[in-house]
């Protein structure tokens, strides 16, 4: 089968179009032909080593994805695709179902045409509502959104300010947020993007480019920063304007479970939530991809196309 695998740390070229050996599902593993999957921020840094960390981070890091060359060499935390084969002991799905999954706990691997996955695993059948790459994108970024929003314990018409709205975290946030909270949400990011982010559920947009909302005098019930990139001194002041600051950078840890996608899969299916796709490539078009996302501009999420997807959703 096709794969994309890198066995080097580096720019996009580092990530080569490889054929590798096809997996075989064990007696609780589904098989996943995977039709879609993204290109994410995670994985431009895995690819990279370009972490923004404190230093003993970096070096845990290392440690877990390969000192000298990566030890997983296929990226991609998320897909979406139909099971083509179950195991004998699989009773939770069957041949046919279109699914969506987060590959974060089992090693990456979204990189690639097919994926097993065990069935307890972190792992939903797609909703009806979305395509293939919008439901690829649904696992990471809307976990992550989740995760760092329920810590806050929003209460309805509550002020949320979430800064970096117009990414992929931050476009679920605002959704989740105004949707599905109640919340009062004020979305900061580009100008150019404004119109994008109101349309998601915010009320008021306000762009970084040309103000420092830190500097305004006002407060909020939470401010998030989605994309973890505030100064130390943004950072500060916004904890002092903010009945609760989150940082996705510390604030999204324990998310990856499957109760927290089966959430997100029936929000969508409610028209509560949907991801945003900026762009999409080919499987063999994923080393334009990986610049695309090291550029910082992306809108939502960059999708993957691996194949045509034929299964039904229920």
């Amino acid at each position: 089968m096709r794969a994309v695998a890198y066995t080097e740390y580096g720019p996009p070229e580092v990530v080569q179009l490889v054929d590798v050996e096809k997996p075989a599902p064990s007696d609780k593993d589904v098989l996943v032909r995977v039709c879609a999957t993204t290109v994410t921020v995670g994985d431009t840094i895995m690819r990279s080593l370009d972490m923004p960390v404190a230093r003993w981070q970096r070096v845990m890091a290392r440690l877990y994805l390969g000192v000298r060359k990566p030890r997983r060499p296929v990226l991609g935390m998320e897909v979406a695709g139909d099971i083509e084969a179950v195991g004998r002991g699989v009773t939770r799905y069957r041949a046919g179902d279109a699914v969506t999954a987060s590959t974060f706990a089992v090693g990456f691997g979204g990189h690639a045409e097919y994926k097993c996955l065990p069935e307890d695993g972190v792992i939903a059948h797609k909703p009806a509502s979305l395509s293939y790459e919008e439901a690829a994108a649904l696992p990471g970024a809307g976990m992550t959104a989740l995760q760092c929003l329920r810590k806050a314990r929003i209460q309805p018409e509550q002020a949320v300010l979430i800064y970096g709205a117009s990414g992929a975290v931050g476009t679920s946030a605002v959704q989740l947020a105004a949707n599905h909270f109640g919340a009062d949400v004020t979305g900061v990011c580009r100008a150019a993007n404004a119109d994008l982010v109101r349309s998601l559920g915010a009320s008021r947009v306000l762009d970084y480019t040309s103000e420092d909302f830190t500097k305004s005098g006002e407060t909020y019930d939470v401010v998030f920063d989605a994309v973890g990139k505030l100064s130390r001194t943004q950072a500060k002041r916004a904890r002092v304007m903010a009945g609760i600051y989150l940082d996705v950078t510390a604030d999204s840890d324990g998310g990856d479970t499957v109760d927290n996608l089966l959430l997100l899969t029936e929000l969508c299916q409610a028209g509560t939530l949907k991801p945003v796709i900026d762009r999409t490539y080919l499987l063999e078009e994923i080393v334009e991809a990986h610049r695309y996302v090291d550029l910082g501009h992306k809108k939502g999420n960059v999708a993957i196309t691996v194949a045509h997807g034929k299964g039904a959703s229920r």
